[in-house]
């Protein structure tokens, strides 16, 4: 057999073809890096230029804090200069804060165990009314059978 004068397979490069990302617009409100331990969310400090008291009196004690620009370098460019909140990261009316996650954790504990007790009271109600002369719930069963219907 002749010889050819080739390069080994695994020594050819081929190109990846890389598909080219899309435009989209940029976000208005920045993510911040992600925390272990805490979620971040942006809390309304004003609207249509009216400061928003009551929401941010409403979230600090709901255990949200403020984030400091010291602690979040890579949103210290993005924030306002002239806020009420000198040394925050604060951006068209919202400020950026962060909870411990085990807050929200309870948080939302709390709220299943409001929930379950609305159900049980509703379904309690409900039911106490069915008699079984004229059930609430009757069981309707049918069954399918194949075959000759005689």
């Amino acid at each position: 057999m002749a010889e050819h004068n080739r390069l080994a397979r695994e020594l050819d490069s081929r190109k990846v073809a890389v598909r080219p990302e899309a435009w989209r617009p940029p976000e208005t409100l920045p993510t911040p890096d992600v925390r272990p331990g805490w979620k971040h969310r942006w809390v309304r400090v004003s609207m249509m230029g009216a400061p928003d008291p009551q929401n941010v009196s409403a979230k600090f004690r709901e255990g949200y804090e403020a984030c400091k620009t010291d602690d979040y370098p890579e949103m210290m460019h993005l924030a306002s200069q002239d806020t009420r909140f000198k040394g925050n990261i604060e951006i068209g009316g919202l400020l950026l804060c962060r909870i411990p996650e085990e807050f929200l954790q309870q948080r939302a504990a709390y709220y299943e165990t409001q929930n379950q007790a609305q159900v049980d009271s509703v379904d309690n109600n409900f039911l106490r009314e069915n008699d079984p002369r004229m059930p609430l719930f009757a069981d309707k069963k049918s069954k399918v059978t194949f075959g000759s219907g005689s």
